[in-house]
């Protein structure tokens, strides 16, 4: 049976990755509406994916029941529709981060408290299938204990997001120090595309080391990384057992024999296979250490990420645990803040221990 669920800013293109999967993941999700507040935008939202457009939120709770709303805006606009869904009971699921400065995360979290609000975060990184099975090895327990991670993924409260779940970080205190490195590359893609011409521009790299005691985070990113034809993603994490290093696999076992894996993904419809083109999962050696939920629906590891999100969504708001919640949103974007600030001051910070971790 699937859910219904309501989109805050459904004219924005984070809101389209939402409709893509409820599009191809009708079994699951059903969309309950959109609040567009321009017209005209909601009349094309209408046209292109036979949705149905409101004005406001009010006008949509008196067409629609949604089991939980997506609040896709930015800035104030997103608080105060949180604000608003906690009055009313209803849950929701915002995008990141859910504040922008230190004063709104713990503002959010006061007023969260006050109203018990049903807010969970759509924090999707974690969720990414090589992220799962990255996890899954370290669950595992064949690593032994982790003591490092080096996260290049994303910016900032997402590569936070990464070190945190990687390392098993709770609301540990860190010292914080960065630095940046600047040069010039080649411009390639950004959020509105492909580059329109080929020329320098300058890049700015930014490295911070998260110590929390007993274990490292190292945090390295370069503005549109994540999109460049010509920088890479990588992600390590080290225990006292072995390491992943990218899609590599080190362990010595405990009879002394060293073991040499790779996380390898197995798509369906290559080659000869003809049960449709999507991602089956991925496996480490004999072991499967990531099987897609989704499957066979034609998703990329975004899409599939998202959707993850919007399935615990789903068992949340119908009484289900919660899978990332404000507290931990907040204790992220926090870290993230701190990073920015070791790396534009150049001075160790040190991080506090803040409100929404006061009883963690």
């Amino acid at each position: 049976m699937s859910v219904t669920f309501s989109i805050i800013g459904g004219a924005g293109f984070r809101a389209q990755y939402y409709l893509r999967i409820a599009r191809s993941l009708p079994d699951r999700f059903r969309i309950g509406g959109l609040v567009v507040r321009d017209l005209a935008k909601g009349k094309a939202m209408e046209a292109a994916w036979g949705v149905q457009t409101y004005r406001s939120l009010e006008e949509l709770l008196r067409n629609e029941d949604p089991d939980f709303v997506v609040v896709s805006v930015s800035g104030q606009a997103s608080l105060d529709y949180l604000y608003r869904l906690a009055s009313l009971g209803l849950p929701a699921l915002t995008e990141t981060p859910p504040a922008s400065g230190l004063e709104e995360l713990e503002q959010l979290h006061k007023e969260v408290t006050r109203h018990g609000a049903w807010i969970q975060v759509a924090e999707q990184y974690p969720y990414h299938p090589v992220q799962e099975a990255r996890l899954s090895l370290i669950r595992s327990g064949r690593l032994g204990r982790i003591t490092e991670t080096t996260v290049s993924v994303s910016h900032l409260y997402h590569g936070a997001s990464m070190i945190r779940k990687m390392l098993g970080i709770g609301f540990e205190e860190a010292t914080i120090r960065g630095m940046r490195f600047a040069s010039s590359w080649v411009g390639g893609p950004t959020r509105s595309g492909p580059p329109a011409e080929d020329k320098l521009i300058p890049l700015q790299r930014d490295l911070a080391w998260l110590d929390f005691g007993d274990r490292l985070g190292i945090y390295d990113f370069t503005k549109d990384q994540h999109r460049s034809w010509t920088r890479s993603n990588h992600l390590s994490v080290r225990g006292e057992r072995g390491e992943i290093f990218d899609n590599r696999v080190l362990i010595q076992q405990d009879n002394l024999v060293p073991l040499q894996m790779e996380l390898r993904r197995i798509n369906k419809g290559e080659q000869e296979n003809a049960e449709g083109y999507y991602l089956q999962g991925i496996i480490c050696g004999e072991q499967w250490v990531y099987n897609n939920p989704f499957t066979p629906a034609r998703l990329y590891d975004d899409e599939i990420a998202i959707a993850t999100c919007l399935d615990q969504m789903a068992s949340y708001s119908a009484g289900g645990p919660g899978f990332y919640g404000l507290e931990q949103a907040s204790q992220d974007a926090y870290l993230g803040l701190m990073i920015d600030k070791a790396i534009q001051t150049g001075e160790t910070v040190r991080t506090e221990r803040m409100c929404w971790a006061e009883d963690r």
